[in-house]
């Protein structure tokens, strides 16, 4: 297996001039070396260096980072990756520990029922990913192609297609509580269900659909658990390479691009058409950036005042596919309290371990992220207050509004309600009269929702 092996370097390179990735993604089932003492990282998936503390000169008048822009990294083909991959799919279970198993028939005809309510608002995506073994965005996002038409539309290769997704899928890091591949399978079903709104279906085209349904998948691939603040001041090549602005958004979109070309996906349609749809899918991955919230809910509000939107203007379309795409990234408080008290907490989880790192590195520890400090009731309550609800009451307004939109904001409004209770069952009386003074300011840039790229 040794004529696999490639050397790789941890940089990314682009054309800036026509904004192309040549190389965006590092292939995957490496090691890194830290370049200290030999020291080796724990193999993971995904393309994204593993953020290493250890890497930090503890030294507090030096406070550097030391360059990771030119370690070296061993990485396997995707053709091994896609091997294994097929093996799976032609029914011969590997035999290395861990690795995943085929599903047996009572669980597959389960995770089937589950697909014949996918566009029901409470899918509950964490029993579907136990019922495909892990496999929820790519076994979701192949049905949803196929009950879309879009398999046959685009003419596309099933091989393909697995393959893209199975690399999409793979590089989603597990370790995160929050940002894995489960919360792209659960932003995919939003997303969805979103697309299926009579006000939107009626006028969305197969692109359209595409476009969303693939954006959704994709927009948070390998993310590294830890917000572009924390990037930016431990100096982070990728901080670096896209000049501090949507670091992470900017990196999804880059890898989405380099997976798709990897694949051969789009490899069929004219070049100057597939350019245009990896340009639109960056434009809805660029859109989840929080530090735009304000930029495109004025906007939408603006379009609603002045009912000025016309669907059957492609720039239209691709402007409410941005804002569906926005609304599921952040639609958890508006599942069912089961399910929306579990993404909740996950996320609390990925910042509090942000924040541990912080503190061990003696690093300025960021908003939201101080476990001490900062509980879960009182990070939803300001979430909610500040960045979902204003979202949520203008996709009200332009649904007009819908049954599916009716059933969002009453759990909204239930969930908010719960998290107060919990926050004053909590919280010392002493403090509460300060604890409102606490609470995230939305314009302030220090809300839950940046640590949401």
């Amino acid at each position: 297996m040794s004529c696999l092996m490639v050397e790789r370097c941890g940089a990314v390179t682009f054309k800036r001039s026509e904004q192309n990735a040549i190389q965006v993604r590092m292939l995957a089932d490496g090691r890194l070396s830290t370049g200290h003492a030999g020291v080796l990282l724990a193999e993971r998936r995904g393309s994204y260096p593993l953020i290493d503390l250890r890497i930090l000169k503890t030294s507090a008048q030096q406070g550097e980072v030391e360059s990771g822009t030119r370690r070296k990294v061993k990485r396997l083909l995707s053709f091994q990756r896609y091997c294994h991959a097929s093996r799976l799919l032609r029914g011969l279970v590997p035999h290395t520990p861990g690795s995943l198993h085929l599903l047996d028939d009572d669980y597959l005809g389960q995770a089937a029922h589950m697909l014949s309510k996918v566009g029901t608002w409470n899918f509950d995506i964490f029993l579907f990913d136990r019922l495909t073994n892990g496999n929820s965005l790519v076994t979701l996002m192949c049905h949803l192609f196929n009950v879309c038409g879009l398999i046959h539309h685009f003419q596309l290769d099933m091989v393909k297609l697995h393959r893209f997704l199975g690399m999409v899928q793979e590089d989603y890091h597990s370790q995160n509580p929050y940002h894995n591949a489960v919360h792209a399978a659960d932003v995919t079903q939003a997303m969805y269900c979103y697309l299926k709104e009579p006000k939107l279906a009626e006028q969305l085209s197969p692109l359209d659909v595409f476009l969303g349904l693939m954006a959704a998948a994709a927009h948070d691939v390998d993310h590294p658990g830890v917000n572009q603040p924390f990037l930016i001041k431990t100096r982070h090549h990728l901080a670096s390479l896209y000049q501090n602005t949507s670091v992470l958004e900017s990196h999804h979109w880059r890898s989405t691009v380099g997976m798709l070309r990897e694949s051969g996906l789009l490899s069929h349609l004219p070049a100057d058409i597939s350019q245009d749809m990896e340009q639109q899918l960056g434009s809805l991955i660029l859109a989840t950036d929080i530090s735009r919230q304000n930029e495109f809910l004025l906007t939408f509000r603006e379009h609603l005042d002045n009912q000025d939107l016309d669907l059957q203007l492609a720039s239209h379309r691709h402007f409410m596919l941005q804002i569906a795409l926005k609304c599921a990234d952040i639609c958890n408080p508006c599942r069912v309290w089961e399910l929306s008290r579990q993404w909740s907490e996950r996320v609390c989880e990925e910042f509090y371990r942000q924040g541990d790192l912080e503190r061990k590195f003696d690093l300025e520890i960021s908003p939201l992220c101080n476990q001490q400090a900062d509980s879960v009731p009182a990070i939803q309550i300001g979430f909610i207050s500040y960045i979902v609800e204003p979202l949520f009451e203008e996709w009200h307004r332009f649904t007009e509004p819908s049954l599916l939109s009716q059933t969002m904001m009453g759990h909204l409004h239930k969930n908010k309600a719960r998290w107060s209770c919990l926050r004053c069952a909590h919280t010392p009386s002493d403090v509460q009269a300060h604890s409102h003074a606490d609470e995230p300011n939305p314009k302030g840039g220090g809300g839950e929702g940046e640590n949401i790229p």
